[in-house]
Formats: structure tokens, C-alpha cells, sequence
């Protein structure tokens, strides 16, 4: 499952005020507020210990090296457990009934913790041996709560930014990116004047949809945006955000996407960058593991490109999703609690090395090298975050169905002010679920 789908905001609800008031009076405070002294050795032996973990679809397969290397190193059995796609309805509903794995993917970001309840079921991840040993401001940009850490990053966050094809623009004339919104429109204009399809966008999948939306938000969401909108002080009926929905609306009448704009698929924008027939396509890292699929990372390298983009410059959005993080969860077995940190511990310990190089990704660890087989795209991505902005998801209490209103927009069913009014109506009703101020 793709980072967008967020759960429809009615089901959201149900979700977010049955795990309110689900908590397992049983459970144990072991995890809460951890010293390292609370975290046991990676090598500690666990024989007799089975733990759980959940996982999606598209993250399923991520651990596989990190629990082979765990399994031989404690004696542990380690079980991953696929919960079908919508995953984030999924895990919550199974969580609402008191069925809880000892680990689990998770977006780390405050709006889905505080839709998994984390403070009563999640441990606190505080003191754990490998912070420190985040690069850049990894440690604090994601994975926290009120003050305290619940999420474990291990792969990096993804980031909404322009995937382009280099042989695309060295055949029109174009030798440097965008530098701000004004030039990509700009350059989208030139390549279309020229017979190039400037952006694919994928209408029927939907969940890409509000990149644009977001991407636009960039410098005002550095503002202070989301706060603003969190307090109710701002909504996305006002200029701000109605006006970058507003825009995307015009770029498409424009002419400036895809014919088939209703009908392409994911798959469909990843054949399109990949073989030409368009020039840049507004994305995400899991639209570039489409790409490794069908494409070798010299291939790749060779065709494409990656630059992010706001109004006033090239500054990104980030957007962790389920399959950069985990979660553990309080079970009340205070034995597998232990040994769940233990495993996070040996992932982002002495299993990291073996970890990106058998997932061909890029290192967040200081002294744990980024494979040689990781394209040079996705080194890229990850030196934006340094400078990169939280997205709604990253920074709103809440996490509204932008994009199936976007998508509606697409498909002529929703106007650009019905999608404002629509998402803002939704954002309220989850933040006064959650009993933010103000709704």
C-alpha cells in the first residue's frame, strides 16, 4: 500500500475514538520512558521467544534480512504477519479489539500515532542505543508525540518532489532543473510547445494526486501553516491552501498533463517517465521502487532525475510512510517487550549494514555505507530532507481525504472549492473526534 491512503474520514473516526477507549488494563509499563540501561544487548539469547510483526503489502518482505541475522544471532523466532491493504484501517481496528502484534510498520507521523492511540499502546522508544547515530536531523524530524518517541526510522522518509527524464530534456534544450514553481510552469510550457507531455499524473489511483497540492504548500507550511490550521486559525477554504488546489485545477485545464490523466494508473506513470513519453512526473520514493522493478540502477541513473520543488525554491516535503518506520507495541508481556526493543536495537545496530545493502538503500546510520547499488536518484531524495518541510501528514493533527477529493477534481465530479470545503469538513470532524481545541 502507497503512503496516501489515509482511512476514509468517517471510518477514521470510529477508529480514533474506539482506540481511545480501548486500552488493556493489563498491560505492562514496561517501554515507557526507557533508559539505554532498559534496552537489552542485540546478542542477548531469546530461545522459546516467538514475536509478531505487521506489515503491508508493498513492506512485507523489508525485514527479511534483519530477522534472518536476529533469528541466528538470540534464538528468537521472528513472524511476519501481512495485513491486506487498506493497512492503516486494518492495524487500527484490529488494535480497537485488543489484537496487537509485537511490532509493526507505521507511518511515523504525529496525526497516525495519535490515530493508533500511542500512548496507551505503543512502548516509548526514549533512550534507544541508535539515536544518536541518526545522520542530519533525522532523529527529530519524525517518530514523536507530545515530547516522547514512539516510531523507529530505518529506511528514509519519503519525499515529495519532480522525477524527471534526463534524456527528455537534453533532447528539448533543457540543461538545468527548475529552481522555483514560476520556472517549472515555465519549463512545462516550453516542453509542451515542443510536443513533450510536461507531467503524468496517475488519476486513476488517486493517492499521488495531492503532491501538488502539498509541493505548492512547501514555504507556507515553513510558516507555520499547519499549526495555523491545527488551532483552527487557518482552513483549507481559505486562500492559502484553496489556492494551490485552485492551481493544480488550472495546470490540468492547461493541458499541461496527460491525455489519459483520468485513467492512468501508477503503473502507467512509471512506464511513461521511464520510456519518454513524458517529461516529469510530481512523486514520491515508492513511485522510484516502481521504476527499480523495470530498470537497472545504471539505466536509471542514465535517464532519471530528481529535484524538489516549492514556490520559492527547491525545498521538499517530506512525508514518512508506513514502510520507513516501526512501531512496538505494549502487550503486556513484559519478556517480549524486551524483545522487541532488542529487535529494533539489532536492526539499527549491528544488522543495518546487511539491512540496506540486501534492500539497495540509502544509509541513515553514521558509519554504515549507502550500497553502491542505490541510484544516484535516490541519494538525491535523501540529501533533500536536511532542508525539506513537513507535510500535512507529517505536521496536521489530522489527516483528511485530500486526495480522493483531489481525484474527484479530476474526474469532474468535485469543483476546486467542493474539494476545499469537503477536506476541511472532514479535518474537523477528525480533530474534534481526537478532542483537539478549537473544534
Amino acid at each position: 500500500m502507497k503512503i496516501t491512503r489515509s482511512a476514509v474520514a468517517a471510518v477514521a473516526v470510529v477508529g480514533a475514538l474506539a482506540l481511545a477507549g480501548c486500552s488493556d488494563p493489563g498491560a505492562s509499563d514496561a517501554g515507557n520512558g526507557q533508559s539505554t540501561s532498559d534496552w537489552p544487548a542485540q546478542d542477548t539469547k531469546l530461545d522459546g521467544t516467538t514475536l509478531t510483526i505487521w506489515a503491508a503489502q508493498n513492506s512485507n518482505k523489508t525485514a527479511d534480512s534483519v530477522i534472518q541475522g536476529f533469528e541466528k544471532l538470540t534464538g528468537a523466532t521472528v513472524k511476519v504477519v501481512t495485513i491486506p491493504d487498506p493497512y492503516e484501517q486494518g492495524v487500527q481496528t484490529k488494535v480497537a479489539t485488543g489484537d496487537k502484534p509485537d511490532l509493526a510498520f507505521w507511518q511515523p507521523t504525529a496525526s497516525e500515532l495519535t490515530a493508533l492511540n500511542a500512548t496507551t499502546n505503543l512502548q516509548t522508544l526514549d533512550g534507544a542505543p541508535w539515536l544518536d547515530n541518526y545522520t542530519g536531523n533525522l532523529k527529530d524530524i519524525t517518530g514523536l508525540l507530545d515530547g516522547k518517541r514512539y516510531a523507529a526510522l530505518v529506511t528514509t522518509p519519503a519525499v515529495i518532489g519532480v522525477y524527471y527524464n534526463k534524456e527528455v530534456f537534453a533532447k528539448n534544450g533543457i540543461t538545468s532543473t527548475p529552481k522555483s514553481w514560476d520556472d517549472l510552469i515555465a519549463l512545462a510550457k516550453q516542453l509542451k510547445t515542443k510536443g513533450v507531455t510536461p507531467f503524468y499524473e496517475m488519476g486513476a489511483d488517486k493517492w499521488a494526486t495531492q503532491w501538488w497540492v502539498q509541493a505548492q504548500l512547501a514555504d507556507a507550511a515553513k510558516d507555520g501553516l499547519w499549526d495555523k490550521v491545527n488551532k483552527n486559525e487557518e482552513k483549507f477554504t481559505d486562500p492559502t491552501i484553496q489556492g494551490a488546489i485552485t492551481t493544480y485545477k488550472d495546470l490540468i485545464d492547461d493541458g499541461l498533463f496527460n491525455t489519459d490523466i483520468k485513467t492512468a494508473t501508477f503503473a502507467d506513470q512509471g512506464d511513461a517517465l521511464l520510456g519518454g513519453k513524458a517529461a516529469m512526473a510530481m512523486q514520491v520514493n515508492s513511485f522510484f521502487n516502481e521504476l527499480q522493478a523495470s530498470a537497472s540502477t545504471a539505466e536509471l541513473d542514465k535517464k532519471i532525475g530528481f529535484f524538489p520543488i516549492s514556490p520559492s525554491g527547491n525545498v521538499g516535503t517530506f512525508i514518512p510512510d508506513q514502510s520507513n518506520a516501526l512501531v512496538a507495541f505494549k502487550t503486556g508481556d513484559s519478556k517480549r517487550e524486551a524483545a522487541a526493543r532488542q529487535f529494533l536495537s539489532y536492526w539499527l545496530g549491528d544488522g543495518y549494514q546487511d539491512f540496506v545493502t540486501a534492500q539497495s538503500t540509502v544509509s541513515l546510520l553514521k558509519g554504515v555505507d549507502t550500497p553502491s547499488s542505490v541510484p544516484q536518484a535516490l541519494k538525491d531524495v535523501a540529501a533533500s530532507i536536511g532542508t525539506s518541510v513537513g507535510s500535512m501528514q507529517a505536521l496536521a493533527v489530522a489527516n483528511p481525504d485530500l486526495y480522493l477529493n483531489l481525484a474527484d477534481m479530476i474526474q469532474g465530479t468535485k469543483t476546486p472549492v467542493q474539494v476545499a470545503k469537503t477536506t476541511q469538513d472532514q479535518f474537523a470532524q477528525l480533530a474534534k473526534a481526537q478532542g483537539v481545541a478549537g473544534f
